[in-house]
Parts: C-alpha cells; sequence; structure tokens
C-alpha cells in the first residue's frame, strides 16, 4: 500500500516570501459553478482587487472561471501567501455563501526570467480553451495589466 501525504505535509517548510509574483489557482467546492452567475463572478473580482488597495497585493492578472479562479500576483509586504489566499476565500465566502471553496490551493512562484506577459496572456485565455468563448475579449470576468 502506498502512502498518500496530507495536503498539510507537501506544505510543510514551503515558505512566501514578500516582493515574488505567484500563480494560484482555487476551486470550489464540489467545482460548483458558482461563478456562471454573473454578480457572484462580479463580487469576486472586486475582493481580487481589495488586498491591492491595503497594498498587500498587486494584481497582475486574472481570470474567474465558472468553478474556480487564476490569479497572478505579486506579494505585499504585510501577509504571506496562505493569508492572502485566505483572505480572498473568507471574504468571498462571507459576500456569497458559506462553504463556497474547497480547502487548499495550488500555488507556483514564478521565476525572474519567465516572462509575465506571457503568463497572463495563458491565465487569462483559459475560457477560450475551455470552450466558454472563442476570443478572449468575449469573456467578461478577467483583467490583466498588459491589455
Amino acid at each position: 500500500m502506498v502512502h498518500q501525504p496530507h495536503t498539510n505535509q507537501l506544505r510543510t517548510g514551503r515558505h512566501s516570501q514578500a516582493g515574488f509574483i505567484y500563480s494560484v489557482t482555487t476551486v470550489t467546492a464540489h467545482r460548483q459553478p458558482t461563478f456562471t452567475e454573473f454578480a457572484a463572478a462580479r463580487t469576486l473580482i472586486r475582493i481580487i482587487h481589495h488586498p491591492d488597495l491595503a497594498s498587500r497585493t498587486q494584481t497582475l492578472a486574472y481570470v474567474v472561471m465558472p468553478d474556480h479562479v487564476h490569479w497572478l500576483f505579486q506579494l505585499g509586504n504585510t501577509d504571506s501567501l496562505s493569508q492572502c489566499v485566505q483572505r480572498l476565500k473568507s471574504l468571498s465566502a462571507k459576500a456569497l455563501y458559506p462553504d463556497l471553496w474547497q480547502k487548499g490551493f495550488h500555488d507556483r512562484a514564478v521565476r525572474k526570467e519567465e516572462d509575465l506577459p506571457t503568463i497572463g496572456r495563458y491565465i487569462v485565455s483559459n475560457p477560450v480553451r475551455a470552450g466558454l468563448v472563442s476570443r478572449v475579449g468575449a469573456y467578461p470576468h478577467w483583467d490583466a495589466i498588459w491589455v
């Protein structure tokens, strides 16, 4: 029998660092398509921008998909990566409904040599790859600083 590590064990020893850029994906509970409702998606977008105003993050790109969100941002000096994602999930759950999100999230630190506009284009192109629209501009729930 193969032992499967718990998610929290996988994160042991990992840390976030102020000023670094992270790509984060988090999924709704049971992959419920909560964000097909326009108002719910716009609520989440307002919450994504809220930490920017508090200098906790600088959002570079995001796309709100029906059952998940992709968020590319630079971490500020006040919170850890986990705290920022937890704040996003907590505020949106309070605004929309409890138990909105699955536990955990997927993150990847972006290396300095990576091309940020290319990563941003990849993120905002998710609705096209998912077959929701034929072109990025036809999807209403995304933004990137390069556009």
